[in-house]
């Protein structure tokens, strides 16, 4: 089981990506928009920079639902490996056998 601070933290870190989503979408199409004037978009960079760091979606992180694990994490199951042998042991996951020989 993850540490509960780390399984909080990240989070956090998702209500932040929903809320400024469309703000910084926004200020990163006038950014990089060349038909604009340069100074409006230095000034979008500057805005987009003020906005908090964890509010970017490359600082998320992905967990197992879980446990809260950040290693070994399969995206389709959106759990790690060990929780997933321990469903498949239990006969939790439909379909699924665990094999042994």
């Amino acid at each position: 089981m993850a540490k509960v601070s780390m399984i909080n933290r990240q989070k956090k870190r998702e209500a932040l990506v929903a809320k400024y989503a469309d703000k910084r979408a926004e200020l990163k199409a006038i950014a990089r928009d060349e038909s604009r004037p340069m100074e409006e978009r230095f000034k979008a960079q500057l805005r987009l920079a003020k906005l908090p760091r964890n509010s970017s979606a490359t600082r998320l992180h992905n967990r197992c639902e879980v446990t809260g694990r950040p290693k070994a994490y399969y995206r389709k199951l959106r759990m790690s490996r060990i929780a997933l042998r321990d469903f498949a042991s239990r006969g939790q996951i439909p379909g699924m056998v665990k094999s042994s020989w």
